[in-house]
């Protein structure tokens, strides 16, 4: 996702005068707006669908991350006790 700097980043005054604008903006685009407060960054609005997809994809990597630590730390099941643990034939 690459910030376009001209569109994305908004003044809260802009926010303030039209909010629809820029819901729509984020949701068309996927990208996020940054908000701005005398010229420093205050806030990040994002679409609810991207910011789930953001959520979903963060849990993933930690989980995916935590799998490799086991198996560097030798904790690690076979199939068949995995399987059997969850009582699946």
């Amino acid at each position: 996702m690459n910030i376009k700097f001209s569109e994305d980043i908004v003044p809260l005054s802009v926010l303030k005068v039209n909010p629809g604008k820029i819901v729509n903006q984020v949701q068309e685009t996927h990208r996020p707006a940054v908000l701005t407060s005398r010229g420093r960054g205050v806030a990040v609005v994002q679409s609810l669908q991207d910011f789930e997809a953001d959520v979903e994809r963060q849990a993933f990597m930690k989980a995916v991350v935590h799998g490799m630590v086991d198996l560097e730390e030798g904790r690690e099941l076979s199939l068949a006790e995995v399987k059997k643990r969850l009582k699946i034939k």
